[in-house]
């Protein structure tokens, strides 16, 4: 039976269209359940081990801090804790088109807390930035030192999370834009729990005189220049790793992927060098700021570009999964595009709305949970997506 009287009797292009649809959701993986404990998965004890490890040097670390500049690590966790919420709204929302479960991207966060920070990056720092001390001298360790050791030990640190994922959920990573996503949680865990460090350890230029001021303006700073930190340069580097390594049924492109982490480890080299950057160039250490400024615009401009780069594939798939309820007559052409496109396509299309712009708003946002009906259903004549048809339908036939 056709899907709408102008099909083909046959039923050809309703197959045609039914089967782009299952072959779209068996490529990017949307609707495929997670399971976090898997005993005979040899990554989830990977998972294990390195919790515990990161745990080891964490607490000790904590209760150090606790004792000594109580005061100050409150007020960091407090405030990254603040932080995070607005981060993690705006990284779920970003993942728009074939979401990640929740709990998938809340294991790459934790690890990159935990694990990647304390496990691996910690360690590892204190280890190079003393050999450089011993080797080169303090003052050539304390200028050059951590733009010589963090972009290698941290962005490699972080990008264990992804990796770590794709043993956990090789199902559900399927895209540079995955990589994109994931990278992001791992470095916003990262970020949060390196920055709670620093707000306890700020206390110590003032021998824990003014340790709620001192945590304040580490808060205020951090969270200021956050935008261009540990999560664009994970995301860069994460989605630069897939295109390097390559997923079933997606683009393998190892010269753009080589690029992207070279970028990312770049970038945070000349962020943890501004100073001597500029002292070494120009003479005048004080230009580190300037050229702070031009390398936030340079990584803002990257990032916007690298998510939709790799989001190219992700639309497609969109499009493909919702191209039976456009034969359907349930939703139409332009609210696909629109959802399938990028934020200035959504405005567009909402300027152009009939219905106003309020409502098309709202039948986008309808159309979303049908696409996600579909996933989780594989594909299946559910209930769940006959009602979420009647609810699209009703907003845009609706008068008010």
């Amino acid at each position: 039976m056709s899907l709408r009287p102008d099909l083909d009797t046959d039923g050809t292009e309703a197959g045609a269209l039914g089967d782009a649809q299952l072959a779209a959701l068996d490529e990017s993986g949307w609707g495929v359940p997670f399971r976090l404990v898997q005993p005979r998965n040899p990554t989830f004890w990977v998972l294990v081990i390195g919790l515990l490890a990161g745990a080891a040097t964490l607490v000790p670390v904590v209760t150090f801090s606790a004792s000594v500049y109580g005061t100050a690590l409150a007020a960091g966790v407090i405030g990254f804790a603040a932080y995070t919420v607005p981060w993690w709204i705006f990284l779920h929302h970003y993942d728009r088109y074939t979401p990640l479960p929740v709990r998938f991207v809340a294991v790459g966060f934790v690890w990159g807390a935990i694990a990647s920070t304390f496990w691996m990056a910690y360690n590892a720092n204190n280890a190079l930035l003393s050999l450089y001390a011993k080797w080169f001298g303090q003052a050539w360790a304390m200028d050059w030192g951590p733009g010589l050791v963090a972009p290698f030990t941290e962005e490699l640190a972080k990008a264990t999370g992804l990796v770590l994922l794709i043993g956990l959920g090789s199902r559900l990573v399927r895209s540079p834009y995955d990589g994109f996503v994931i990278g992001a949680f791992v470095g916003l865990g990262f970020q949060v729990a390196e920055d709670v460090l620093y707000a306890a350890q700020s206390a110590v230029h003032s021998f824990g005189a003014n340790q709620i001021s001192d945590a304040v303006s580490i808060i205020g700073m951090r969270g200021a220049l956050g935008i261009v930190s540990h999560t664009l340069y994970s995301a860069i580097f994460c989605a630069g790793l897939v295109w390097f390594l390559g997923r079933p049924r997606s683009e393998r492109n190892r010269p753009l992927g080589i690029a992207l982490m070279a970028f990312a480890m770049f970038s945070h080299f000349v962020w943890d060098s501004m100073s001597a950057l500029a002292a070494a160039l120009f003479g005048k250490p004080e230009l580190g700021l300037v050229l702070g400024v031009a390398l936030m615009i340079v990584d803002i401009v990257a990032v916007v570009w690298v998510a939709r780069r790799a989001s190219d594939i992700e639309r497609h798939w969109m499009r493909d999964l919702l191209a039976p309820e456009v034969a359907r007559g349930t939703i139409t052409d332009a609210e696909v595009a629109a959802l399938a496109g990028t934020r200035k396509d959504r405005h567009r299309y909402a300027r152009s709305a009939s219905h106003g712009r309020r409502r098309a708003h709202h039948v986008l946002e309808a159309t979303a949970e049908l696409a996600a009906a579909i996933a989780h259903g594989h594909g299946a004549q559910t209930d769940e997506l006959t009602q979420i048809r009647d609810e699209v339908a009703q907003l845009r036939t609706s008068p008010h």
